[in-house]
């Protein structure tokens, strides 16, 4: 018998209507529709990810694709999540990389410090798993880590300006008034789409900033025109581009920390998935640990971005009220799919900085402001002088991208926006009588 309270891990109960829990499915028709809705929840922030790294996206998405399924597995399929590309990655991987200095970001590097991230996130995961989750909480309330989230978009701020300028300074006007149009859509969509179509206004979004920029670019002129060669030659199907890894002490030291900021958003996301349920997950936070740390170690062993479970899909489980398991095998299957088509791949990679600089401010500035969502439904106490100064110097030195260097070490802003509200937080805490709220809220 497991939390839920259910004793066969990969058996679905079919059920044709109302609330779907984890263990029970719809027919088969249904479910396959629904695992569908999932991947177009997860495409828009899945693919941009590994473009603003220098990444395959075709790569990145099988791997989420393998990725979920590898979570699945380690959670025996009682918490509902799709593993997508992390965002906490992209400073420090850029960083590592040399991506956006000009010259062939080495990819290989990169993923050395991915799998060590991951490494360290799965071995987190063994020791919640051994001795319990509860110094999680008090070693990462509510208010370190909204601080944390905040500090991933407030740090990664500069980089969504900068694709929106896009590559040519001689576009860069055209490229910044179609990235407008793309944040108005995605806010429209938001904003206006009826149903469903509401919870996928980065995709949508991306879709009509895309058909503007295709108008504007192509059909009268303006700016770059869209080169469609090598979409054309592509074929349907093929191998993935796989890329090794190399192992470097700047750039593990660099990247590895990235671990305690996917413990926090995890953590938030397992606490969204079990008060939607009704169910107590809490038994299962060092699998989903442990699952969401061996699938970044088997994505940047094969050219695959850093993973992490979807905001994007507990949202659209939240609205749809299908929490079935079953509907992110369905999403993974297909995913991996499209890992295997060199011609979706092309695609993707026509879409133009000016679209993805717009849809990059919406993502990261969203990442910033559910930091604040989470102060607000924990309701931290910002009259606290503790609370106010954890949080003042984390995102100062997120923002501000404080690096520290020592020797052969480097850790970047994220990493020490991170361990300083930690360590502020916990010795702020001795002289003021203990820690807070005990549940960090959901992202």
């Amino acid at each position: 018998m497991d939390a839920g309270g259910q004793s066969r891990p990969f058996h679905w109960t079919l059920k044709r209507e109302g609330i779907i829990a984890p263990d029970e499915r719809l027919p088969w028709g249904q479910t396959m529709a629904v695992g569908l809705q999932h991947i177009f929840a997860m495409f828009g922030a899945t693919v941009l990810g590994p473009i603003l790294m220098g990444f395959d996206p075709n790569t990145a998405i099988l791997f989420s694709g393998i990725g979920t399924l590898i979570f699945f597995v380690i959670v025996s399929g009682r918490v509902p999540s799709y593993l997508g590309s992390s965002f906490a990655f992209i400073a420090v991987v850029n960083a590592a990389s040399g991506f956006g200095s000009g010259g062939t970001p080495n990819i290989g590097v990169a993923l050395g410090g991915i799998i060590a991230a991951g490494a360290l996130y799965a071995l987190v995961g063994l020791v919640v798993m051994a001795v319990g989750y509860r110094w999680i909480e008090r070693l990462m309330p509510p208010v370190v880590t909204g601080a944390v989230v905040a500090v991933i978009g407030l740090n990664l701020a500069p980089v969504a300006i900068s694709d929106l300028a896009g590559k040519d300074a001689a576009t860069t006007s055209f490229n910044q008034v179609v990235g407008l149009l793309t944040i108005l859509s995605v806010a429209a969509v938001a904003v206006y789409a009826p149903g469903i179509l509401r919870r996928l206004p980065i995709l949508l979004g991306g879709v009509i900033g895309y058909v503007v920029y295709l108008v504007l670019a192509n059909g009268l002129g303006m700016g770059l025109a869209i080169d469609f060669t090598k979409l054309g030659d592509a074929a349907w199907i093929g191998m993935p581009n796989f890329t090794a890894p190399s192992f470097s002490i700047n750039a593990i030291t660099l990247i590895a920390p990235v671990a305690l900021v996917l413990v926090a958003e995890n953590l938030g996301h397992v606490k969204a998935v079990g008060a939607m349920t009704g169910r107590n997950l809490d038994p299962y936070l060092g699998r989903a640990f442990l699952g969401d740390g061996i699938a970044t170690m088997v994505a940047g062993f094969g050219g695959g971005t850093g993973v992490t479970t979807y905001a994007e899909n507990i949202g659209v489980m939240a609205v749809t009220k299908i929490y079935s398991t079953l509907i992110f095998v369905i999403a993974a299957i297909v995913a991996i799919a499209l890992g295997f088509s060199p011609k979706f791949g092309a695609l993707i990679g026509t879409i133009p900085w000016a679209v993805l600089g717009g849809l990059a401010i919406v993502l990261f500035g969203l990442i910033a402001a559910t930091g604040a969502r989470i102060w607000g439904e924990n309701k931290v106490d910002f009259s606290s002088s503790r609370n106010l100064i954890t949080v003042a110097a984390a995102l100062t030195m997120g923002a501000g991208n404080f690096t520290v260097k020592i020797g052969d070490f480097e850790m970047g802003g994220i990493g020490t926006a991170t361990l300083t509200a930690i360590i502020l937080y916990q010795v702020l805490s001795a002289r003021g009588g203990g820690a807070e709220a005990p549940e960090p809220a959901a992202e």
